[in-house]
């Protein structure tokens, strides 16, 4: 399989990781600590609220990112990323938008659906774009309308989540597409990232583990629940948004719900941004969290990636 192209932003990651948006838990704090740590770090566009939030949160992000980038010249910060739900029902995406534009945003991350107009606002600030998808004809759409590389979400991935086992995807994205690609479902230990690139993976796209950080912006009993469960905890379901996607059934039992029997959801009626009710008291997860077993800085969970994936790399005499 021949090397994949990738843009020079990233080119020069300490760790092939790139840390998943979490919606309503990440912020400021958990991106630059994840950037310092090496890694790319992300947020939700829409986790500033209200929106004028943004432009102080981006302000924050670039200042400190480019004061410890002057004061570490030798081991430099990871870039950032912003992730845009471009789905008709965010009614915030031209501002958010300019906010990225204004701060060239080097990574912008876009969610539920490919749009040429965004992938070409952010390609006129010099940044690149990631789509992510569930499958190779959602992906086929998203290099069609511009996006630079994709975010293959296969089974077992916190939130929003497909149904196809990562061999599937991977092999069917690089039949085609030599460009770069990040692998999110499970991944939580530096042997699963090893896993990823060696099935055709550029980078792996961890959530569910950054969750249980002392950074995230998670309650306490949500980051407790991550090291407490494993993947027979996790529930599949379409009722919260009308999109599938994967949460800890202790959040649905709280809920007053039943995680075994739960009903059906209209897709008509999707949400993304407005109800935040869902994403408050129903707590996404993925399968990977089988791994974390303690709540700890992003710094100390970056650094335990690296050693497991060395260690992985020596097994494998590579």
């Amino acid at each position: 399989m021949p090397m994949s192209k990738l843009p020079p932003v990233l080119q020069n990651l300490s760790l092939p990781v790139i840390g998943s948006p979490l919606f309503i838990i990440s912020n400021p704090q958990l991106v630059i600590e994840q950037c310092k740590a090496g890694v790319v770090g992300s947020m939700p566009a829409l986790n500033a609220r209200p929106a004028e939030l943004l432009d102080e949160w981006l302000a924050e992000i670039t200042e400190t990112l480019a004061a410890y980038n002057k004061a570490n010249p030798d081991k430099p910060a990871a870039p950032f990323a912003i992730n845009q739900i471009v789905h008709k029902s965010n009614d915030r995406l031209d501002h958010d938008m300019q906010v990225c534009a204004k701060y060239k945003v080097p990574i912008v991350i876009t969610s539920l659906g490919a749009r040429e107009d965004v992938n070409q606002a952010v390609h006129s600030w010099g940044g690149v774009v990631l789509h992510d998808i569930i499958n190779n004809k959602f992906a086929h759409k998203a290099i069609e309308k511009g996006a630079d590389g994709l975010i293959a979400v296969a089974a077992g991935a916190g939130g929003h989540a497909g149904t196809k086992s990562p061999f599937a995807l991977i092999q069917e994205i690089r039949q085609w597409f030599d460009g770069p690609v990040a692998l999110s479902g499970s991944i939580a230990s530096g042997g699963a990232i090893l896993a990823a690139q060696a099935m055709g993976a550029d980078f792996a796209y961890i959530g569910s583990a950054f969750i249980a950080t002392l950074e995230a912006r998670a309650q306490d009993a949500y980051k407790q629940a991550i090291v407490d469960s494993n993947s027979d905890d996790i529930v599949y379901s379409n009722l919260f948004t009308g999109v599938h996607g994967n949460y800890l059934a202790p959040s649905i039992r709280a809920a007053g719900l039943d995680p075994d029997n739960l009903p059906e959801s209209d897709p008509s009626k999707m949400n993304f941004g407005s109800d935040r009710k869902a994403w408050k008291d129903i707590w996404g997860c993925g399968q990977g969290i089988g791994a974390i077993n303690a709540v700890t800085s992003t710094a100390d969970l970056v650094a335990k990636l690296r050693r497991e994936y060395e260690e992985a790399r020596a097994r494998l005499k590579l």
